[in-house]
């Protein structure tokens, strides 16, 4: 029996009025994510990829279609708090700490803090964070602000957590690194991750299933699932039904 699915979109679209003319960003979009799952979604840039994100976690209101959390219908308003969300910047707050701002999704969600506290401090090794409790944001690297921002999401605990392109702006030499270690996190906390990333490779090596955007208005013009060994390793990225995949996916964007 497959798992469960957590969370799934049924045909949503979403236009925006700007200046007087409607620009019609997603059409008849429907996905899903399983229990422990790892979904990639890639697209042409504003193909409409932070739009979804945004719907699915609650913060904006679809106009057409449906989410539905567990099986059941969700609005947007019951869907904030139940999804976890990381933007594309880290938005941390430079006058906290790093252990108080990983502490501040709990706090804002009214959490027992001496517990989460607790928790934080022993998860800080799992994000490679350990001795950089006390130290502040201006002071870390890219790579060490981004696992900051992805441990303060997966201490709010959702079963759900969205990432809009949380490696996008590092080099090429740390998105690697990160690539593999958000890969072990995801293994050791086993929650379901949906991931939007224009990078092609970093789809298929992290993911069990990728969808393709199209341009805008977007529409999902292929779903793929990735049927590649875990742990994932730099030998993975060498096998030959790596590069199928990478190909299919390319030949999907029109590339």
């Amino acid at each position: 029996m497959p798992p469960e699915t957590i969370l799934a979109a049924r045909r949503l679209s979403k236009a925006f009025r700007v200046d007087g003319r409607i620009t019609h960003a997603l059409e008849d979009i429907s996905l899903e994510a399983r229990a422990g799952e790892f979904v990639s979604i890639i697209g042409p840039s504003g193909s409409g990829k932070s739009t979804l994100l945004n719907i699915l976690c609650g913060l904006l209101r679809a106009d057409g279609g449906e989410i539905l959390f567990h099986g059941e219908p969700a609005t947007d308003r019951a869907l904030l708090g139940r999804i976890g969300y990381m933007p594309q910047k880290d938005l941390l707050l430079p006058w906290r700490s790093v252990l108080e701002n990983v502490l501040l999704g709990p706090e804002l969600m009214g959490r027992d803090m001496a517990a989460a506290r607790q928790e934080a401090a022993e998860a800080l090794a799992h994000f490679d964070l350990a001795g950089f409790a006390e130290d502040y944001p201006a002071t870390l690297s890219g790579g060490m602000r981004q696992r900051v921002a992805l441990l303060r999401t997966f201490l709010c605990r959702q079963e759900v957590i969205l990432l809009d392109e949380p490696l996008g702006a590092l080099d090429a030499l740390t998105r690697l690194t990160l690539r593999r270690w958000l890969l072990d996190v995801w293994a050791e906390f086993r929650r379901t991750v949906v991931l939007v990333t224009h990078d092609v490779e970093e789809a298929v090596f992290l993911s069990d299933r990728v969808y393709v955007l199209s341009p805008r208005p977007a529409r999902v013009v292929q779903e793929l699932a990735i049927d590649l060994p875990r742990p994932r390793t730099r030998d993975t990225t060498e096998a030959p039904r790596f590069a199928a995949y990478r190909s299919a996916l390319l030949e999907a964007l029109g590339l």
